[in-house]
């Protein structure tokens, strides 16, 4: 075994010094950016959305939002609705949006057909946000075949 030079040990804990050196008084400036948090609809232990303002942008993130319907379109339909809904109360729209995570329950081939078609429908087939496509055993409520969350970028326009 071939032993490790003591620099390359104590490198991290040496760095870690310095960075924590600093006073927060040292690090920031009158003119350093302001940051703030706005809730959307706050239910009983999560928000629907959480608006984070930071150095010029507004940043939306949404919870996962459901459908109601007896399949897997209809739902989509309604979650999807429900997402333009919830970036509405925040000043955003589906163009603002960066990133979608989807999770449908009991996912097969049939699944993919439906949340394409849907999804070009609704949304079109260019300059979409980057996304992930989750199949899941299930959801928080057995009825739920669906869940579509959210991430929004824009500039604050005040």
């Amino acid at each position: 075994m071939k032993a490790t030079p003591l620099s390359l040990v104590w490198m991290p804990f040496l760095l870690l010094a310095v960075l924590f050196s600093c006073t927060e008084k040292e690090a920031r400036t009158d003119d350093a950016p302001t940051f703030k948090k706005t809730y959307i609809d706050t239910h009983d232990g999560y928000s629907e959305a959480v608006v984070v303002v930071f150095d010029g942008l507004k940043t939306i993130r949404v919870s996962g939002q459901v459908g109601e319907g007896p399949d897997l379109d209809s739902q989509m339909r309604s979650a999807l609705s429900n997402l333009k809904e919830v970036l509405g109360k925040a000043g955003a729209s589906m163009d603002d949006v960066v990133k979608m995570n989807t999770y449908i329950v009991d996912y097969g081939p049939e699944s993919l057909e439906t949340f394409r078609g849907v999804r070009k429908e609704l949304l079109g087939d260019s300059d979409m946000p980057a996304s992930t496509l989750v199949g899941v055993a299930s959801l928080a409520l057995p009825e739920w075949l669906i869940e579509i969350e959210a991430v929004a970028v824009m500039p604050i326009t005040e």
